[in-house]
């Protein structure tokens, strides 16, 4: 449980109320937006204690710099903000490394106009505040539509890491410069528009080769090559639409090598990210990309009602797009957190679902990051359901059927699926034949580095461990002890 970062005030100098702070509360009461503050910090992986005392003494100004954990989850409900545009001094002046000058007071952020403040409503927590998959933006702070665009792109790419990987590792032409090198900032266009999309483009095709570990570790470069794209501005609306798509489908691209790397918190507000930036501009489809990497995301970190209200949501923004296909990867998602709640019936209502809007095929309306979703990954995803339910016998039939209907171009999902089989079988009793599967998933990991894959061949081992004086199991435990681990 996070505590707050307390700096009593000097005597020789009063604390100073923080406005900038007290502005951005609005009309809300202290308690009412003290659960605002716990909701952000819940969708971030957060725990933060906090309560209308709390923001009391923030707005007092006794709290001059939050502490880490407050820290991420206010940057998380003001995108495009810093810790000084909230009020706060520096964390270098409050651990006394020097005194603060009078004039470098933190001054009030005056993006937004001043709503009119209300009397309180009293301490008791309000029933209405957004939930977390509310399709409605609960921290809509900005109305200025020039901030609002420097600002959601500035923070999609500081934390969504997605000019990272685009200006450092992956080299479209207009981002693979040297961060480190100044250089003029002139207007953004479409050629810069252009480099974005096409490091999304490279992103996911290296992911479908090699896998995420990798590329995920390779994320951490500099990041002003980006922030001056970004940051230029653009003449055309179309090209600001273009830049906007491009940064939340970069923090998204980044958000998935950190979820299938095993780093769930990243995932999670690399996902945050690009919600922010999609409801900041109105995009559906990216908020529904969003919505879907985010329920399978919840999946995976064991939190299968949050899994079935993300795929919900992403469902009711997803349907004026008019793409079948994308409506039925969500009710995949959807089957897949009724499965996490052991609800047979509703995992099998969405199954239904998602393969009678599948056979509707494809159109001109279905995303373009839908490349990977074909006939191999609806059985992927259904032979998971089965997993998690229990039905070995069935979950691994739509998992064979999987690894032999995926393209060859998708090496990482071939192992993903291989490794699925051998798991289901394993777990269904029938330890020779996941041994044999397990081996093939061996053979491809000099070409997938993928923690999740690393993860499932380890837990098939456990469960083969008791049949190890088979002589198929034998091998195929010998040979995966012998494996290094990513790390």
């Amino acid at each position: 449980m996070a505590s707050s970062t307390v700096t009593p005030p000097r005597p020789d100098r009063p604390a100073r109320p923080n406005l900038a702070f007290r502005h951005l509360r609005g009309h809300r009461s202290p308690a009412e937006f003290a659960a605002l503050v716990r909701r952000a910090a819940r969708e971030i992986g957060e725990r933060v204690s906090c309560d209308a005392r709390y923001i009391g003494r923030v707005e007092a100004g006794e709290i001059r710099c939050p502490n880490y954990a407050y820290e991420r989850v206010f940057l998380h409900m003001f995108p495009g903000r810093t810790l000084t545009d909230l009020g706060f001094a520096s964390r270098a002046s409050v651990r006394g490394r020097g005194p603060r000058p009078a004039e470098d007071t933190p001054c009030v952020h005056t993006t937004r106009p001043e709503r009119t403040t209300s009397d309180e409503r009293g301490t008791n927590e309000t029933g209405g505040a957004h939930e977390p998959y509310d399709t409605q933006d609960p921290y809509d702070t900005h109305h200025d539509h020039d901030h609002e665009e420097s600002d959601v792109l500035r923070r999609a790419f500081m934390t969504g890491g997605g000019a990272t990987m685009a200006a450092a590792t992956l080299g479209p032409r207009g981002l693979a410069h040297d961060a480190s090198v100044k250089r003029p900032v002139r207007r953004a266009g479409t050629s810069e528009a252009g480099a974005l999309e096409e490091a999304v483009r490279r992103i996911r095709l290296l992911d479908d080769r090699h896998g995420a570990d990798g590329l995920y570790r390779r994320a951490a470069a500099p990041l002003r090559a980006a922030f001056a794209l970004l940051d230029a501005g653009t003449t055309r609306q179309t090209t600001a639409d273009r830049l906007h798509s491009g940064a939340g489908e970069l923090a998204i691209s980044v958000g998935w090598l950190a979820h299938d790397s095993g780093r769930f918190d990243d995932a999670r507000s690399h996902y945050a990210e690009a919600l922010a930036t999609a409801r900041m501009t109105g995009d559906e489809a990216l908020e529904a990309h969003a919505f879907c990497n985010t329920a399978f995301l919840a999946r995976d970190a064991g939190r299968p009602r949050e899994a079935v209200r993300a795929a919900q949501a992403a469902q009711r923004v997803a349907r004026p797009l008019g793409s079948p296909r994308l409506l039925s990867l969500l009710a995949l998602r959807e089957a897949g957190g009724w499965a996490g709640l052991a609800d047979r019936t509703g995992c099998e209502q969405a199954l239904v679902r998602a393969q009678a809007l599948y056979d509707r095929g494809p159109c001109d309306n279905d995303p373009e990051w839908m490349t990977f979703y074909g006939e191999a990954e609806l059985e992927g995803l259904e032979a998971q359901c089965w997993s998690t339910l229990g039905d070995w016998p069935r979950a691994a039939r739509h998992a064979g059927r999987a690894a032999d209907l995926q393209d060859p171009h998708f090496t990482r999902n071939i192992a993903l699926y291989t490794a699925q089989l051998a798991d289901d079988l394993a777990r269904g009793g029938r330890p020779d034949e996941a041994a044999v599967a397990g081996m093939r998933v061996l053979d491809l990991l000099d070409q997938v580095q993928s923690s999740r894959i690393q993860t499932m061949l380890a837990g098939t081992a456990r469960v083969l461990l008791p049949h190890r004086r088979a002589g198929g199991v034998s091998t195929f435990l010998e040979r995966h002890a012998s494996t290094p681990r990513t790390v």
